[in-house]
């Protein structure tokens, strides 16, 4: 038969425990502890894993908004300019040659713009929208731009026609323009003959 009670000694509960060193740790420490080992991190950047935009031409906007702020400041009124029934003009340099093809339609147009109903300064954007276009499209080549004849004006006389030749005037990529041939607008259209702008000289 077991006893009732022990001889052993029961244990004194309220003395106090033995030292433990954890007790003597910061926080810091024993989060030292947890984490472990650890290697420093040079760049704490994360790598953009983004494609980087394409180039931009910048200096060919910004020709191309020179060309725009230039156009928009008409130095010379219309009516100074030839406002006769056949418009020809060409850049110094251009052969005589040149100019009698593009007359008689020799050149194939590459693009046409007609810039009937539109106010002057919307044909004047138009335009110049339209014209670099094609230099990028088809760099020297050349083109058609339909001004009317302006018959159907309060005075019957063109609005458009001795804008467009200002305008045109003004732009580098411009060698030349006269009006076209009667089968592709006569003297209400011109052919406008345009050089690329990596080229310094046209060449039939």
């Amino acid at each position: 038969m077991l006893p009732l009670f022990s001889s052993r000694a029961a244990p004194d509960m309220t003395s106090n425990p033995p030292d433990d060193d954890t007790d003597k740790l910061s926080a810091a420490d024993l989060f030292r502890q947890a984490v472990g080992d650890v290697k420093p991190v040079d760049n704490d950047r994360v790598a953009d894993k983004r494609k980087p935009p394409p180039p931009r031409p910048r200096q060919f906007e910004l020709d191309e908004q020179q060309v725009m702020h230039d156009a928009m400041t008409d130095p010379r009124d219309p009516e100074d300019i030839d406002s006769g029934e056949h418009l020809y003009w060409a850049r110094s340099g251009v052969q005589r040659r040149v100019m009698r093809k593009l007359r008689n339609g020799y050149y194939s147009v590459q693009e046409t713009l007609d810039l009937h109903g539109l106010t002057v300064n919307e044909a004047r954007e138009t335009m110049q929208l339209f014209v670099t276009s094609a230099t990028r499209s088809h760099g020297s080549c050349c083109v058609r731009i339909i001004h009317g004849k302006g018959r159907k004006t309060m005075t019957d006389a063109p609005v458009l026609k001795p804008f467009t030749a200002s305008w045109l005037r003004q732009r580098k990529d411009v060698l030349a323009y006269t009006s076209a041939k009667p089968a592709h607008g006569g003297t209400g259209a011109v052919y406008v003959l345009l050089r690329s702008r990596d080229n310094d000289q046209y060449e039939p």
